[in-house]
């Protein structure tokens, strides 16, 4: 058996005014996912349990099969899992994002996505400023980076996710609970050295806006979980361009494939990611290309671009992919974004998203293309939404 997973980051949404009222997978042509819908079985799927922050960390962790209640520490140290990061028992990693803080307002949560060598330096210059305060910088993938802080021990600390706060007061976001105090501490030394750092003179004279400063989050402690292999007992590699996609494949055990162009934006190259799925169903039993572009398009508040980012995927990584799986005797695949991104709110939403699969095992239940509104028609909703691997993996329908 071939199992192939497309995960569109995101690609779930709310009615758009401008859409005259769809979303954008309503509006978007997307024969391929309508493909995998009309001729296999369609519904939701509850990826966010009750008490946890809609994101993509906790929603992907549910769509790969594990119940996020149970395993789920933060995302940082998924992210960290990513880069082999090892710390001790009593070390804390965060996620330390670059953001621009404009009158009091997160403006943006990415610095404008901040080149990687810009992003590089400031990391280092991070590592000056507080050598000798037990914390330790990582860099990551252009904002996404992580901090580390020694002997932080369990604490009840709360920290809003950026991206969730678009727009909005910082002040009414800030870190609370225990352990508060020290983080904002930590931003505020960093913000005010980043502040006159050589980097920001550069972007002023260029017309970009300034990076104001770094905002820590998505705190955890390192996570372990059962393997790909004793669960199903299958191999499986995966496809991203985004560090909490790779951290989470290291925690099941399963590859990494590093694809040239894979951005983790909207510019990511689609074709090289399809490509590299399907030759890489010639060395393993389940291949999941993540494809982040849509739901960076709904941080954008973009829905053409969302709709662009959609009928790419569908072109170059759903096509060929059900092309080539379905030259297999036995084949599966299934199309799930983790998490709506609506673009009229720019933030991540708990909704349940629409799911589809068809392959070997599963009789076609006809239905409508791949929408959220067809979706809900079917009257299936995956509750609790770490099942629906299993169902996907395992079961036999007649």
């Amino acid at each position: 058996m071939k199992y192939v997973i497309i995960l569109p980051d995101g690609a779930a949404d709310e009615p758009v005014p401008e859409l005259d009222g769809k979303t954008p997978l309503e509006a978007a042509r997307l024969p391929n996912m309508d493909w995998v819908a009309e001729h296999g079985q369609m519904g939701r799927v509850l990826t966010v349990p009750d008490g946890f922050t809609p994101a993509t960390d906790v929603a992907t962790l549910s769509l790969f099969g594990y119940d996020p209640r149970a395993h789920y520490t933060g995302r940082a140290p998924l992210e960290a899992a990513a880069q082999g990061i090892t710390v001790g028992p009593q070390d804390i990693i965060f996620r330390c994002n670059f953001v621009t803080i404009t009158d009091g307002r997160m403006a943006d949560f990415t610095a404008g996505h901040i080149p990687q060598k810009e992003s590089d330096r400031l990391i280092q210059a991070l590592a000056e400023l507080f050598k000798g305060d037990g914390l330790a910088f990582h860099t990551g993938v252009s904002y996404r980076n992580l901090m580390i802080a020694e002997g932080f021990g369990d604490r009840a600390l709360r920290c809003a996710p950026p991206h969730d706060i678009f727009g909005q007061p910082v002040a009414d976001h800030r870190p609370q609970g225990d352990g508060a105090e020290r983080i904002e501490a930590i931003m505020t030394k960093a913000n005010e050295m980043i502040a006159g750092h050589e980097i920001n003179r550069t972007r002023r004279e260029a017309g970009q806006p300034p990076v104001t400063g770094i905002w820590l989050w998505g705190q955890g402690k390192p996570v372990q979980l059962p393997s790909l292999r004793e669960r199903f007992g299958c191999t499986g590699a995966v496809i991203t361009g985004v560090d909490i996609i790779r951290g989470i494949a290291v925690c099941m055990g399963i590859d990494v494939i590093d694809v040239p162009g894979a951005t983790g934006y909207i510019d990511t190259d689609y074709v090289a990611k399809g490509g590299a799925a399907v030759r890489a169903l010639n060395d393993y039993d389940l291949v999941v290309a993540h494809v982040e572009a849509p739901d960076e398009a709904g941080h954008l508040g973009d829905a053409a671009e969302k709709i662009l980012a959609l009928k790419r995927v569908d072109e170059h990584v759903v096509g060929p992919l059900l092309e080539a799986v379905r030259g297999y005797d036995e084949w599966r695949i299934m199309v799930a974004p983790d998490h709506p991104t609506p673009v009229t709110t720019r933030a991540h939403s708990a909704v349940p998203p629409p799911w589809c699969y068809a392959g070997t095992g599963f009789a076609p239940q006809p239905h409508g293309p791949f929408t959220e509104k067809d979706a809900e028609s079917t009257g299936i909703l995956i509750d609790p939404g770490h099942t629906l691997m299993g169902r996907f993996m395992k079961s036999r329908e007649q």
